[in-house]
């Protein structure tokens, strides 16, 4: 999403007021805006200036005197102000440039600092109540794809404080366990410290079973299928599946960097050319390592991306390497559905994250339906590794067919490359 699309999504102006609010709050405690009338009553000398109140009969000198006067004190007013916004910037940051650098990617966090004081309660726009302890902080992260909000508080005396609210903690939010946050894992060593146990629930125990089990112990033969608009975000995920799987197949707007690494023509198709060098490493390292590696062998192409998005378009089928240079692929080929379809049937395990093309356009979905299809009809543990998978196996109709669909996006991608979660390593009892 781009950093002005922001500021017209109407859906967003709740945060955006709520991130305005708990910056301001905090700075006025700090650096509280002085009052004008008592500022004007110094320079003037009466008791408080009616600005509505009119003058009657007053000497030619006395107006010049009082024009003199006031603009004297709307000359302090302004040096006030912008002392005010001064210390304001000094402090965090106008709220404008705050929000600007925080929210011009799809997921944006402001960290603010309260100062020595009282407690500050906050009320956000939905009614929710936060309170914040001196020198506490807040990060307020927005995920702008689901409109998903959240706000937490972290530190040491926040997850003493929610420990001192039980004897045991259970911990049953995959889709939160790898963030290293006081309500995933800092409360763990205050219960424990008490004598509490700390454990997972069946949620939590489930997607450790079977995105665990995928990983480290699959029954074979192991399929991967990863797909997605970037290399950059599945980086890790690829180098830690080609160890694992026997067969990576590569499918979505990533494909066509892999595609360019192998010397193609892809037009003007979705490609990160500064990760080329490290596609052509994976290439290699798949065949050092004796694994498939399947990228696409045709691609459905249009002369530009649907706007809006389930527009109705115009496509045509090409090989991968055939691409126009006026035309930019969309979605995976008939052929290369087949093949990855073929792929799939002799499978025990497969594990899939991130859709082929464009699955949001009816036009452009085929692909995704078609390797949906294939786990569906397989008797291999299929596995859907949350975000736009989960949500493309859930819109097109295929999701009582899978196996397990995981509750996190980015936390089943951190599984997948083989990193510990904060909120799994925390636990006694998992």
């Amino acid at each position: 999403m781009k950093e002005t699309d922001i500021f017209n999504d109407e859906s967003l102006q709740d945060d955006i007021q709520d991130l305005v609010a708990i910056e301001q709050a905090m700075i006025r405690q700090k650096y509280p805006l002085p009052n004008l009338d008592d500022e004007l009553e110094k320079i003037i000398g009466k008791e408080k200036v009616d600005a509505e109140k009119p003058v009657k009969h007053q000497h030619p000198a006395m107006r010049t005197l009082m024009g003199a006067l006031m603009g004297a004190a709307a000359m302090l007013a302004i040096v006030l102000v912008w002392q005010w916004v001064k210390n304001k910037h000094a402090f965090g940051g106008a709220s404008e440039n705050l929000i600007a650098q925080n929210v011009s990617s799809e997921q944006g966090v402001a960290i603010l600092q309260t100062t020595d004081g009282e407690m500050i309660t906050l009320t956000l726009s939905d009614g929710t109540e936060v309170k914040l302890n001196s020198n506490s902080k807040i990060t307020y992260p927005h995920q702008f794809k689901g409109k998903e909000r959240m706000i937490h508080l972290e530190g040491e005396a926040f997850s003493k404080e929610l420990a001192d609210l039980a004897d045991d903690y259970v911990c049953d939010a995959f889709g939160s366990s790898h963030r290293a946050h006081a309500s995933v894992a800092g409360v763990t060593e205050f219960i424990r410290a008490k004598g509490g146990n700390c454990a997972v629930g069946y949620l939590m125990q489930k997607e450790i079973n079977f995105l665990g089990n995928a990983v480290e112990n699959p029954v074979r033969p192991f399929v991967a299928i990863l797909g997605g608009a970037k290399v950059a975000d599945k980086l890790n995920v690829i180098n830690n599946l080609l160890e694992k799987c026997d067969t990576l197949i590569i499918g979505g707007g990533m494909a066509f960097t892999f595609l360019k690494a192998k010397g193609y023509e892809i037009g003007k198709s979705l490609v990160d050319d500064e990760k080329l060098d490290y596609c052509k490493e994976m290439m290699e390292k798949a065949e050092k390592l004796g694994k498939k590696l399947l990228l696409p062998v045709d691609t459905t192409i249009a002369a530009s991306f649907p706007d809006p998005i389930d527009a109705e378009i115009e496509v045509s089928v090409v090989d991968a390497d055939k691409i126009p240079a006026d035309m930019e692929g969309l979605d995976i080929g008939p052929k290369t559905a087949a093949l990855y379809a073929d792929a799939v049937k002799s499978a025990k395990t497969v594990v899939w994250n991130g859709p082929m093309g464009v699955f949001e356009n009816p036009t452009l979905a085929k692909g995704t339906i078609a390797v949906a299809q294939a786990l569906a009809d397989t008797d291999a543990t299929t596995i859907i590794g949350g975000g736009d998978s989960a949500a493309a196996v859930n819109q097109l109709g295929f999701a009582d067919k899978m196996s397990h669909i995981s509750t996190g996006g980015g936390a089943s991608l951190e599984f997948l490359e083989g990193k510990e979660l904060p909120g799994v390593v925390a636990a006694d009892d998992k």
